[in-house]
């Protein structure tokens, strides 16, 4: 599967450059296996998580769970339930991507989760989310992914809780990720962790309506040998 033209992300760099606090995320952390899930419902009051798949939970277009995100997704599904948790795609699951939903149900197939299947790629799809957890509530939702400009300004916009996580391919092990990706992720990456404005950018972390903070509430769980591995 190729990614078509993202449109919906172009149209939102105009707001990006006028709020550029969208760029950043409540959390940083290397993969999915660094977040404290209990945590994120016990007292950030978190009831749904949703996931980027692509570099997130695999590698690019890949179905199955990639190892540094193995543990990360058995604890979500332990502490909130299949039903709570579920893929939010720019890519499976798409209408203009995926239009029978074959890549999508492919994938329910080997994680275990749903896949949910939306028109509008993120920033878009907010409809789609909430309908399928029967929610009315975004803040009440975490969105997890490893773009800044789709996956944390989606959920930025919307008042959700957001984590950006560090891709799980690079180099060659990342061949297959679609062009926009491999342009775009350095350089978003590069505006929020680079010296020249990352430091000020990061210090218009936005609030969340439940979560306290990292002081009150935890959400990164430090492991010095992943650190070390996805650095």
């Amino acid at each position: 599967m190729v990614q078509s033209v993202n449109s919906k992300a172009i149209l939102t760099l105009a707001s990006v450059a006028r709020r550029p606090a969208l760029l950043v995320p409540h959390l940083s952390v290397p993969t999915v296996s660094q977040i404290n899930y209990d945590a994120l419902k016990r007292c950030a009051g978190i009831e749904a998580v949703i996931f980027d798949k692509d570099n997130t939970l695999t590698a690019p277009y890949g179905s199955c769970v990639h190892p540094d995100a193995s543990d990360g997704l058995q604890r979500v599904l332990d502490v909130f339930g299949k039903e709570r948790v579920a893929i939010l795609s720019n890519s499976a699951g798409t209408v203009q991507d995926d239009p029978d939903f074959r890549d999508a149900l492919q994938i329910e197939e080997a994680l275990g989760i749903s896949v949910i299947r939306h028109k509008e790629k993120k920033p878009g799809g907010l409809e789609e989310v909430l309908q399928h957890f029967a929610m009315t509530d975004p803040a009440k939702l975490c969105m997890v992914g490893d773009r800044l400009l789709t996956d944390i300004v989606f959920g930025n916009i919307h008042g959700m809780l957001t984590v950006h996580t560090l891709p799980l391919c690079k180099g060659r092990d990342n061949a297959r990720d679609n062009w926009t990706a491999k342009i775009l992720r350095p350089a978003e990456n590069k505006v929020l962790y680079g010296r020249l404005f990352g430091k000020a950018l990061r210090r218009r972390k936005p609030g969340h309506k439940y979560w306290s903070g990292e002081v009150d509430c935890p959400l990164l769980i430090r492991d010095e040998r992943i650190h070390k591995r996805t650095g």
